[in-house]
C-alpha cells in the first residue's frame, strides 16, 4: 500500500481498493462508538466528486460514512450577476469574449454565453488563456477579454498571460476576473450555521500551486482533518482512509496523499506570477455562501490595462438564483443534489436550471450522469409527499 505507483492501471487496481476498504471498516468501530451519527466527510472539488460517482466509491464505502459534496466548482460558485455582467461584455460590438467550454452554458437571469452567441455575439470557446492572448494578437482591431475564472489552479496561467501580454504591449486584452482562492471558501463552508463536518478531502491540484500551509492552519483552527488528495480512484480510497485513521487516532493534522505532485511550499514561478498581477479582493460573492473577506483576487493598479472592469462599464450586479434551484444549499453540503425539487424535472444537463448541472465538476451533473437516476427520483418524490403529508 506504501509502495510507489507508476501506471495508470495501478491507481484503479480493485484489490488495492479492497485493501484500503477492508481496512476502513476494521477502523470504523473504534469512532462509531463514540458518536451517533455517521461520519461526515466532505470532497471539496467537483473532480473528486466526479471520480466518487463515476467510479462508484459511495456504494464501496461501508455503512457510517457519508461523502459531502463541496463548492469546489468555480462554475458552480460564481454568482448569477457575474455571469449578467459577461453577457454583458460578450454583447458589446467592439468585443471578442474568449471563455472555457464549461462556463458558457451556465445560466443567467436572461440568457448564457452559448444564447448569447447564437443571438450574435462573438464568444469563443478556448482551452488557456493564451489561446484568448493569441486571439488579441490576430485581431488587432478587437477588444478580446477574457473570462477569467478558477481556484488557485488555472490563476497562475491567467496572471503569466498578463505578463506576457504587458511584455508584448498587447493593448486590446484584458481579464473580466472571476478568480477566487480556496483557504477562505473552505473557511466559509465551516462557518455556514448549522454546518457539522468531521474532514475534509483538500484539492491536489490547488495544493500543487498553494502548497499545504494555507490548509495546515484551516485544520489547527477548527480542529478538523485534512488530506490533499489526488483525482484518481485509488488516491480518493486511500485520502479517505488516512481521514479515517486521524478521526480514530483524535487527530487534527493536514495530510498530502498527493505527493508525487504537490510540495510543501508549493509552485514557486506560480505563486509568485500570482502575487505580481493580483491583489486579495476585500469582498467576493459566491454562489450559496455570499460575501467572503478575501476570497477573491482583483488586477493590481500597475496592471489596469488589463483588467476589463476599469476598461468597460461593467454592470455590477446581485441576482438571486431561481426560487426552484438550490444549487446554494448543494454547494454548501447542507443537500444532496436529489433533495432539490428541480433536479431531474426542471433542471437537467439539456436544460440546466443550476449552474452545478452545466459543470463538468457540479454535483448535479455527477448525481444525474453516474447515480441511479430513478432511484434518486423515486427518493425525491417520497421526500416531496412526506413533507406535503406533515
Amino acid at each position: 500500500m506504501n509502495q510507489p505507483l507508476h501506471l495508470i492501471d495501478e491507481f484503479r487496481d480493485p484489490a488495492k481498493a479492497g485493501a484500503l476498504i477492508d481496512d476502513i471498516r476494521r477502523l470504523l468501530p473504534r469512532i462509531e462508538r463514540a458518536r451517533q451519527s455517521p461520519l461526515q466527510l466532505m470532497e471539496f472539488c467537483g473532480g473528486h466528486t466526479h471520480t466518487i460517482f463515476r467510479y462508484g466509491l459511495e456504494q464501496l464505502l461501508p455503512e457510517g460514512i457519508e461523502l459531502v459534496h463541496g463548492p469546489g466548482c468555480p462554475v458552480c460558485v460564481l454568482p448569477r450577476g457575474r455571469v449578467d455582467a459577461c453577457v454583458a461584455l460578450a454583447e458589446r460590438p467592439e468585443v471578442i469574449l474568449a471563455t472555457f467550454g464549461d462556463a458558457m452554458r451556465v445560466p443567467g437571469s436572461h440568457k448564457s454565453l452559448l444564447q448569447a452567441k447564437a443571438e450574435g455575439a462573438d464568444v469563443r470557446m478556448v482551452y488557456s488563456p493564451l489561446d484568448a492572448l493569441a486571439l488579441a494578437r490576430k485581431h488587432p482591431e478587437r477588444q478580446v477579454v477574457f473570462f477569467a475564472l478558477g481556484f488557485e489552479t488555472t490563476m497562475p496561467s491567467t496572471a503569466l498571460t498578463v505578463l506576457a501580454a504587458a511584455h508584448e504591449q498587447i493593448e486590446n486584452f484584458s481579464l473580466f476576473c472571476n478568480h477566487i482562492t480556496t483557504a477562505p471558501t473552505i473557511q466559509a463552508v465551516l462557518d455556514t450555521p448549522g454546518m457539522v463536518l468531521d474532514g475534509f478531502l483538500a484539492p491536489g491540484h490547488v495544493g500543487m500551486v498553494i502548497g499545504t500551509g494555507p490548509f495546515r492552519s484551516i485544520a489547527e483552527r477548527y480542529r478538523k482533518p485534512m488530506v490533499i488528495t489526488g483525482f484518481e480512484p485509488l488516491d480518493i480510497l486511500q485520502s479517505l482512509w488516512m481521514l479515517i485513521k486521524q478521526i480514530a487516532a483524535g487527530r487534527a493534522e493536514v495530510e498530502n496523499q498527493y505527493q508525487r505532485v504537490v510540495r510543501r511550499d508549493g509552485n514557486a514561478p506560480g505563486l509568485t506570477a500570482m502575487a505580481t498581477v493580483f491583489e486579495p479582493h476585500s469582498t467576493c460573492q459566491l454562489r450559496g455562501l455570499g460575501s467572503i473577506g478575501e476570497s477573491g483576487v482583483r488586477i493590481r493598479d500597475s496592471y489596469a490595462r488589463f483588467d476589463a472592469e476599469r476598461r468597460f462599464k461593467v454592470p455590477d450586479l446581485t441576482i438571486a438564483d431561481p426560487a426552484a434551484c438550490q444549487c446554494g444549499e448543494v454547494i454548501k453540503g447542507a443537500i444532496r443534489p436529489w433533495q432539490c425539487q428541480a433536479f431531474g424535472n426542471s433542471c437537467t444537463p439539456q436544460a440546466p436550471l443550476g449552474a452545478l448541472m452545466v459543470s463538468s465538476e457540479g454535483a448535479c451533473a455527477a448525481y444525474y450522469n453516474y447515480g441511479n437516476l430513478p432511484e434518486l427520483l423515486a427518493r425525491q418524490r417520497q421526500a416531496q409527499q412526506g413533507a406535503a403529508a406533515s
